[in-house]
């Protein structure tokens, strides 16, 4: 009988172990639903910058005409960053236009050629959170020198919602090279052989927090008609104006590279034959 007595007692206090859980879980419920309905809901992560349309308008010099007009390309509705330079004669100083009526924002100050008594400059200008569609096209008005030369390079950098850092220089050849240069063009010249001297420019850096799309142009400003231009560090050309016609034009490259990690970045251009270059470099992020 004692037997049986404690085993009875166990099983009621299993019952009201069993009951009183019961009764605390059904008192927690709501609250425990409540927290789940009631959590936000993560954001979306926002899409990484990348590479959208892209074109080159380039007019030749005394072959040009106002406004100059790029080719029509297909940008996003909404979200996109725009970047345009232009380079050519400096009494055609208008800000460029578009036809989604985007306004352009100049990125720092004109930069002049050199060698060319302050008759030829560039200038970078910037669209951000842009407004596009179909047939996008850039123009700027020339009424300074309607014929003059000009080269427009037109990037969209699709998701981009901010310029997160740029780098402008305007490196040349030093005193030492281009004495070396001189002797090696006399020798090639008086052997009837095409000029082989090269440089090395280097861009200044740039610093992103994330994700990044980098932009980088090379504007040489030698009175060559024939020339390359290739970037190094991962930077692969999309657009490009090297050979130019005997009446002669403004020569540029312009180079993309995607980077999926925060960081600091810079572009060695390797060119042939020897000159400087007006440089940039964008580092375009989505926005925060």
């Amino acid at each position: 009988m004692r037997g049986i007595t404690s085993l009875l007692a166990a099983r009621a206090s299993r019952a009201r172990a069993s009951w009183l859980l019961l009764c605390l879980l059904m008192a927690t419920a709501p609250t425990l639903l409540a927290g789940t309905i009631d959590d936000p809901v993560p954001s979306a992560m926002p899409k990484p910058p990348t590479l959208g349309a892209h074109t080159m308008l380039n007019q030749s010099d005394g072959q040009g005409s106002t406004p100059a007009v790029t080719s029509a390309v297909n940008t996003q509705e909404s979200g996109s960053s725009l970047l345009v330079l232009i380079a050519g004669y400096a009494k055609n100083p208008d800000t460029p236009t578009d036809s989604y009526g985007n306004q352009w924002k100049p990125v720092g100050e004109p930069v002049v050629y050199n060698g060319y008594d302050e008759r030829f400059n560039a200038r970078a200008y910037l669209a951000i959170d842009a407004h596009g569609g179909k047939g996008h096209t850039v123009q700027v008005v020339k009424d300074g020198a309607p014929e003059g030369e000009i080269t427009i390079p037109f990037i969209e950098i699709a998701h981009a919602g901010k310029l997160q850092d740029v780098a402008q220089n305007y490196p040349t050849p030093g005193v030492a090279e281009r004495a070396t240069n001189r002797l090696r063009r006399a020798w090639q010249g008086f052997n009837g052989e095409p000029d082989s001297t090269n440089t090395a420019l280097t861009s200044g850096t740039v610093t992103t927090t994330g994700p990044a799309t980098l932009v980088a142009v090379w504007l040489g400003d030698a009175y060559v008609y024939s020339m390359s231009a290739v970037p190094g560090d991962g930077f692969k050309v999309i657009d490009s104006y090297l050979q130019l016609p005997s009446n002669s034009g403004v020569q540029a490259a312009v180079a993309v590279r995607q980077v999926d990690t925060a960081g600091t970045y810079s572009v060695t251009w390797h060119g042939t034959p020897a000159q400087g270059a007006i440089l940039w470099l964008f580092a375009f992020q989505a926005a925060p």
